[in-house]
């Protein structure tokens, strides 16, 4: 099935968002669970029933991955032919991280290609972090954190990618944040309209993961090649310590609420898990209602993978997140 664009369903008028003084919808903090299963130990009791066709295309998202490309264990110039014949998927997004030196390194760029090419994969977008702060409220950091995105979409369009994914990040307070995110997220949007790529944001921690807040923005930008990316766990807006990813989230946007909010601006959906129970069955997340939000909003393009539990082997915790997705995923559906 060819990635079409979603018919969108509600306008931004409808909407009734504003920048500033939005109201949060928070809910109780809520961990990963755990499945009770050992590692690679795959449940032969579970009750789902995976569909041959889907009303979506399934994509693997790089981060499932990340462990074995930090270690060695996985080559990025070998990611499509993983994806492809391990996973029988057709598309694959990228995490600038595993090749962050390489992208205007053209002769490594055309390897890229010509992998996902002999392997029949479409390469969908890169996942750009650590390239500054799109939102900083230093107008020059800003400038230079534009800047420095243009080389990646730059990459992107030559790999055959529709977007980056960036983040909206940047310290201080609402309204100051989203002022300066709406600048950056413009400026970078404006050159890469220019390639005819998409721009699209995160729900990816900080303001960025407050679903009214990052609509909010996508409506002052108001452009067509700017958009979003809901992630279905990405909703802590404040962590307990903001240095330890561990100790928790104090505070946290409802993840139902925040995808709502976000697909109406929706490019790419990434499906994240984290632990499944005794059936088959995310733990932390209802599938069930999470697709049903997406397909009701009128997408039917590309929902990537990206599995970041530690109960499973990767390779287990992709297959069973596929499996999740085709459960949901095979209901006929009018377009």
């Amino acid at each position: 099935m060819q990635r079409r664009n979603f018919l969108q369903t509600t306008t931004k008028a409808t909407l009734g968002l504003s920048l500033l003084g939005l109201t949060q919808y928070c809910s109780s903090p809520t961990e990963p669970g755990t499945s009770g299963l050992a590692q690679n130990q795959v449940d032969s009791t579970a009750t789902l029933t995976p569909a041959t066709d889907t009303w979506f295309d399934i994509s693997l998202a790089q981060w499932s991955l990340n462990k074995a490309l930090f270690g060695g264990e996985l080559d990025n110039l070998d990611f499509a032919k993983k994806a492809r014949q391990e996973f029988g998927l057709g598309g694959i997004e990228y995490v600038n991280q595993f090749f962050k030196d390489k992208a205007e390194d053209m002769g490594y760029l055309k390897q890229l290609k010509a992998r996902a090419d002999d392997q029949g994969v479409k390469s969908l977008l890169i996942m750009i972090d650590r390239e500054g702060n799109l939102g900083d409220q230093d107008r020059a950091a800003r400038l230079d954190a534009v800047k420095a995105h243009y080389k990646w979409v730059d990459a992107a369009a030559f790999l055959g990618c529709h977007s980056i994914r960036v983040n909206a990040a940047g310290q201080g307070s609402r309204e100051e944040v989203a002022k300066a995110a709406t600048e950056g997220l413009s400026m970078l949007s404006e050159y890469a309209a220019r390639t005819g790529l998409n721009v699209i944001v995160e729900n990816h921690g900080g303001w960025s993961s407050d679903g009214q807040w990052l609509a909010g923005v996508m409506q002052a930008v108001d452009m067509e090649n700017c958009g979003t990316l809901p992630d279905f766990g990405n909703f802590c807006v404040e962590r307990n310590d903001p240095e330890d990813y561990g100790k928790g989230c104090k505070t946290e946007y409802d993840r139902y609420q925040g995808v709502e909010d976000l697909m109406p601006y929706a490019k790419a959906v990434s499906a994240k898990a984290y632990d499944f129970d005794e059936t088959g069955e995310v733990v932390e997340t209802k599938y069930s209602r999470m697709m049903d939000i997406v397909k009701n909003h009128g997408y039917r393009g590309w929902v990537g993978i990206e599995y970041e539990g530690d109960g499973l082997d990767p390779d287990v915790g992709i297959q069973r997140t596929i499996d999740v997705l085709r459960a949901y995923g095979g209901r006929v559906v009018e377009l």
